[in-house]
């Protein structure tokens, strides 16, 4: 009976605070001239109490070093878990902000329980949390959404649905007010996520910002609220978010959208990172920084089933090279043991018609994720060659399955025979990252492979072609159109992106 009482009692307390803050958010909207975006996750993400919630964004600052990033800083990401989960992890990307000063602030988030077709800018004039008001940039906002038919002045995603409120902009918020004082806001929910939404919201931004400004330490900062993958074991998340955390710091937006949109990948907030990130990159961002990583198992201890989250900052660094992309090289027995992959898995998909099961045992330079092609030659003839650009599995599986795609499944061949197995001659091209090409005088010609797209169509030539068939850089960009299926002044298309790559090419010829 007590525990019956006790129950009821809890419903009854429950039911007035929902009524209490859904008069407080009617008020707020009808009552007043002002529309302002109360806090709706207070008590719940971070502390209610303006001094227990100042303190404790106090303290996660306190406990970081900043990291010594010199240059401009463009955008940050950070985590938008509980306080007590993500809290320190934001902080290594806050503490940046001691040393700068910015204006504006814009934030881009997710939605989580709504789905919309475009990006929704806050149509209000403030948003709330219990350090105070944050009034809305309301004429950059209102700039921002001219830019593009996927951008609007809209509460979608901002506002309570069902009982519950969006957590990912509000979040980040008292971060900021602590370590920047006042500001203006510019809140964005990202509510569908893929690479046209992404786009032009990251061209828009760059446009915009630029219009305030930006040659100089700009005073519009963007900051990407998200977590990284979900209920994964602690070792399987740590392995998916490297992946993602190494694109990040490589600038490759591109791979990172495409693998977002197909499930491979994991980022609740992934279409906003890849907005951000085109946005800095056009800015003049050419150093990203992954600052810190952990996970919810870190915090509790079980690591069964956690959440990723990582901080990361977008600078430029005048001493960096204009492309953030290591130079990779595979020393003389890894060549033998990745070409040894190739033809094993040609023989197996001829012979068996199955895919080769790799060795338990593998070089460290084959487990991170690249893009390859895998190219056969008979008498010196092409007899097949398929790749994947877009980073999706280890190296060495993907020579693994693209070395059988070439054998089985090139449709301009036949496939290859038993009898030909002995005749093939093997090259492998392991491909950098995708980088953003802003300029054509940027690609070096016998150096830099070309991805062009457009809409759904895409074109690709690996960087030995040009050379092989003795392109100049405008032929080669224009071939590239009509492979691509479009015309051949595609690349000057204001909806068309470019994108350069370099490849590491070894095969049996150069043995």
């Amino acid at each position: 009976m007590k525990r019956s009482l006790a129950i009821f009692i809890a419903l009854v307390a429950l039911c007035v605070a929902v009524y209490s803050f859904a008069y407080q958010w009617d008020q707020n909207h009808q009552g007043n001239s002002e529309k302002i975006r109360p806090a709706l996750v207070a008590g719940l993400f971070y502390p209610d109490d303006p001094a227990q919630l100042g303190f404790a964004v106090d303290t996660f600052l306190a406990a970081v070093q900043p990291a010594k990033q010199d240059g401009a800083l463009f955008a940050l990401l950070a985590p938008h878990a509980g306080y007590l989960f993500s809290g320190q992890v934001a902080a290594h990307a806050y503490a940046l902000l001691k040393k700068h000063h910015f204006e504006r602030v814009v934030v881009i988030a997710p939605s989580h329980f709504e789905s919309f077709p475009y990006s929704a800018i806050y149509d209000g004039d403030a948003y709330t949390t219990p350090l105070g008001q944050i009034p809305v940039d309301k004429a950059f906002a209102a700039r921002l959404a001219e830019k593009s038919p996927l951008l609007r002045l809209s509460d979608s995603g901002h506002r309570m649905v069902q009982g519950r409120g969006e957590h990912a902009i509000e979040d980040e918020l008292p971060f900021l007010q602590r370590t920047l004082g006042a500001f203006k806001l510019v809140p964005i929910i990202m509510g569908e996520q893929n690479y046209d939404i992404e786009r032009a919201l990251g061209l828009a931004l760059a446009d915009s910002i630029k219009a305030q400004g930006a040659a100089r330490d700009p005073d519009t900062l963007i900051v990407v609220s998200s977590d990284l993958s979900h209920y994964h074991t602690y070792d399987q998340a740590v392995q998916r978010d490297r992946k993602v955390l190494d694109a990040i710091a490589e600038g490759d937006h591109f791979s990172l959208s495409k693998n977002f949109e197909r499930g491979i990948w994991e980022a609740c907030g992934g279409g906003p990172i890849v907005s951000a990130m085109i946005a800095a990159n056009r800015l003049g961002a050419n150093n990203n920084v992954i600052l810190n990583y952990a996970n919810t198992g870190d915090v509790t201890g079980d690591k069964s089933h956690v959440v990723g989250y990582a901080s990361a900052a977008f600078l430029r660094t005048e001493a960096q090279s204009a492309s953030p992309t290591k130079t990779f090289s595979l020393a003389l027995q890894e060549k033998d043991a990745l070409l040894a992959i190739a033809k094993k898995s040609v023989e197996t998909a001829v012979r068996q018609q199955k895919l080769y099961d790799l060795p338990q045992s593998l070089p460290k330079a084959f487990e991170p994720a690249r893009g390859a092609f895998v190219t056969l030659r008979e008498h010196g003839l092409l007899r097949g060659c398929i790749g994947f650009t877009t980073p999706t599995k280890s190296l060495a599986e993907t020579v693994r399955d693209v070395a059988a795609f070439a054998a089985a499944h090139d449709a301009r061949f036949s496939p290859v025979t038993p009898d030909e197995l002995g005749r093939l001659d093997y090259e492998i091209s392991v491909l950098s990252p995708l980088r953003p090409i802003k300029d054509v005088q940027e690609i070096r010609m016998g150096t830099d492979g070309l991805l062009l797209r457009e809409g759904e169509a895409e074109g690709l030539f690996l960087p030995q072609v040009p050379a092989e068939q003795g392109w100049d850089r405008t032929t080669f960009l224009e071939k590239l159109g009509v492979k691509a299926g479009l015309s051949t002044n595609a690349w000057q298309d204001s909806n068309a992106d470019l994108f350069a790559f370099t490849a590491f090419v070894f095969g049996d010829e150069a043995r």
